[in-house]
């Protein structure tokens, strides 16, 4: 098993952020940059990154307020602030563009990116990423009344109350298919680093502020066209759904795919909402065969489809559930 890669803390414009990198052992790597989701950090990609070592050389940054990154100095956790920060990084790290990787909040922040700064990505890859749909389910209702200001406080504070054990099951059922999979030594040090987090202040306006900010852009699209902007991206991009994911319905697929300009949808049976790190080494042919493939002609308007792979079940608007399995690995 692979040890989680080590970090330092790099400074931008906007202020400090903790990144880890796992170097190529290729001179002719690429580079690549790997964001997480709400409440996670850098360590969500590191088998992802090892497996990927001969081809990319990875930097995963925690997010302004996660993991090892201090708060952004204006407080705010907004899309924006994360958006500013992972683009200062790039620019940073040097003038060609990067293959961006993102889950989740991660997936949301790189679709935004992409959109609005086409010359520093040259391929994009959401696992899971955390785009509008108004369809609460009994596992993620939680989620928007965590967001609203009074209720948010007083639920949040009834969370941390519960014993820390309650609390890691609870999140690793919400996000892994099957948390018997995580290896022993992984869930020491998951178990080790909420604890270090819960001693930070910034730990819960961190997590509240993004999860207000990513309501808020589904809630007002007007001010945050979420999907108007995947439309946009240039970038050919890979998508991967769990479809046992019980935070982002698996059913917004098919309108992903259909969004996004130059895309290719792998659909992942036994997966839950991370699946790099549920299996790292499928999401890993994936990424590898989208970095490899030569740029392919933008898609006519009104097509739809998945190349090198077959699934049996058909487009729509999001309504109906994926049945079939793209096998596009």
């Amino acid at each position: 098993m692979i040890a989680h890669w080590p970090g330092a803390t790099v400074d931008l414009p906007s202020g400090p952020l903790h990144v880890r990198r796992a170097s190529a052992t290729s001179s002719t790597a690429e580079r690549a940059v790997l964001l997480h989701g709400l409440g996670g950090g850098g360590p969500n990609w590191t088998d992802l990154m090892g497996l990927l070592r001969d081809r990319l050389d990875c930097a995963a940054p925690d997010l302004p307020g996660f993991g090892w990154s201090p708060p952004p100095a204006t407080g705010a956790y907004t899309l924006t602030t994360h958006v500013a920060a992972i683009t200062e990084l790039i620019e940073r790290d040097g003038p060609t563009p990067v293959h961006l990787l993102g889950n989740s909040l991660g997936g949301t922040v790189a679709t935004v990116l992409a959109a609005t700064r086409p010359d520093l990505v040259r391929t994009l890859t959401l696992v899971s990423p955390a785009l509008p749909v108004l369809r609460p389910r009994l596992t993620n209702v939680h989620l928007p009344a965590l967001a609203m200001p009074w209720v948010g406080r007083r639920l949040a504070s009834r969370l941390a109350k519960v014993p820390l054990e309650h609390r890691m099951r609870a999140a690793l059922a919400l996000t892994w298919a099957d948390p018997s999979r995580i290896p022993p030594e992984r869930l020491e040090w998951a178990t080790a680093e909420i604890l270090r987090r819960e001693a930070l202040e910034h730990d819960g306006p961190a997590m509240i502020g993004s999860l207000r900010s990513l309501m808020t852009a589904y809630l007002r699209p007007a001010r945050w066209p979420l999907w108007r902007l995947a439309a946009r991206v240039q970038a050919p991009t890979l998508l991967v759904y769990g479809l046992l994911d019980r935070l982002v319905d698996p059913r917004t697929a098919y309108r992903a795919e259909r969004t996004f300009p130059d895309a290719r949808l792998v659909l992942l049976p036994d997966a839950g909402h991370v699946a790099q790190m549920e299996f790292p080494d499928v999401v890993a042919t994936a990424v590898r065969r989208l970095v490899d493939e030569p740029r392919r002609p933008p898609r006519l308007p009104g097509r739809h489809g998945t190349a090198g792979a077959t699934r049996d079940a058909g487009g729509g608007d999001g309504g109906e559930t994926p049945r079939g399995e793209v096998r596009g690995a």
